[in-house]
């Protein structure tokens, strides 16, 4: 068994073409862009590099690739808490322990005391936890794995620590008519204004996304406030996947209160690409894009500032999605709904009461060093 760290061209390359060969035969699976995954490792592209580290490695048995992981560690406060995912592997567990013990020992070599996984060297809303339930239709940057994995972990010691679940709700089950009733009164009060982004007006509505996100998230302890120029990047970034009328805001006394973001599930197209978008695949983007049917959207973020939650601007938000999508993009049928940790029973409530279903669960694990 050899374990080689992920230094040059050649190591990275087979660090990206090991899932390829894993997942061959796995219908349901997408390869992630190539350079998605690479870009997280790009200490010019990832400005998670300015306050940690990342590293990574592949294990080889008889000279091929059987298995690979991340580490990587933030120090934003005196410690430094570490983490591991982009984890691959056979069906092996002296491989995947293997895999883990190199990676706590790097994470222990940088003052670590625990490593949580799989999770995401960024945001917890790309490659964060792992697939338990509901092995199907992985979403753009969505974690997807084997179900043996969750023996993987759980033999090598990991212990759950938090549950994030995917909802899914159709045109069939919405329950339309109730919520539209609920949100009648908010939609009247004209302190309320429902209004949704328009690219040619980007710079507006990214300070109005910066005020509601910071707002809103700034009592998790986790919160790193966003800055214009993040928000405008990926705002432009998700051209190529958004629909204007699928992002909405409302503003509250003329102050923006929250807002709905929802795009295109790319991977209906990203599913023929392989994970490279070289010219020819760019065509093909744009063919499926535009020519063939896409069946589903994504909701991303979603969220209202606490003075103005529990009043119906939530309600509202959905009910202005699903109108517009309805009257202008019927050929959309399933919305997948952003992913609710078990903290927020609220929100779970919300969407259970809307008529979703739950499609996907991931857990996200902790392995305290001894």
């Amino acid at each position: 068994m050899e374990v080689i760290v992920v230094n040059d061209a050649s190591s990275e390359n087979e660090f990206i073409q090991f899932p390829k060969d894993l997942y061959q035969n796995d219908p349901e699976w997408v390869s992630p862009l190539d350079d998605d995954i690479k870009s997280i490792f790009d200490p010019k592209k990832n400005n998670y590099f300015l306050i940690g580290n990342a590293k990574r490695w592949i294990i080889k048995k008889d000279h091929v690739v059987v298995g690979r992981i991340a580490a990587f560690y933030k120090k934003e406060s005196l410690e430094a808490t570490g983490g591991i995912g982009f984890f691959e592997c056979i069906n092996n567990q002296s491989i995947s322990s293997i895999l883990f013990d190199t990676a706590q020992k790097w994470l222990r070599d940088n003052h670590c005391s625990y490593m949580e996984g799989p999770i995401n060297f960024g945001e917890k809303d790309k490659f964060w936890g792992l697939m338990v339930l509901g092995f199907k239709n992985p979403s753009y940057q969505e974690n997807y794995n084997f179900p043996y994995y969750k023996f993987l972990f759980e033999e090598y010691g990991f212990i759950k620590v938090f549950e994030q679940t995917t909802s899914e709700i159709s045109t069939v089950d919405f329950k339309f008519e109730r919520f539209y009733k609920l949100s009648e009164r908010v939609f009247k009060n004209q302190n309320y204004q429902y209004k949704h982004f328009r690219m040619s007006k980007i710079s507006e509505f990214s300070e109005d996304f910066i005020q509601i996100y910071n707002k809103a998230w700034s009592q998790r302890p986790d919160f790193i406030p966003i800055t214009k120029l993040k928000i405008e990047s990926t705002l432009k970034s998700l051209k190529p996947i958004m629909i204007e009328e699928a992002i909405w805001f409302v503003y509250a006394n003329n102050e923006p209160a929250g807002f709905y973001v929802n795009v295109l599930d790319v991977n209906q197209i990203f599913k023929h690409l392989h994970g490279r978008m070289n010219w020819i695949n760019k065509l093909k983007f744009l063919y499926y894009r535009y020519f063939k049917k896409i069946t589903r959207v994504r909701g991303i973020v979603f969220g209202v500032i606490p003075q103005y939650q529990n009043l119906g601007l939530e309600t509202g938000l959905i009910i202005k999605f699903y109108e517009s999508m309805r009257q202008k993009y019927p050929q959309f049928t399933h919305a997948e709904l952003s992913w609710i940790g078990d903290f927020n029973p609220k929100m779970h409530s919300l969407f259970e009461a809307l008529g979703a279903k739950t499609t996907k669960i991931h857990y996200t694990y902790a392995y305290q060093f001894k």
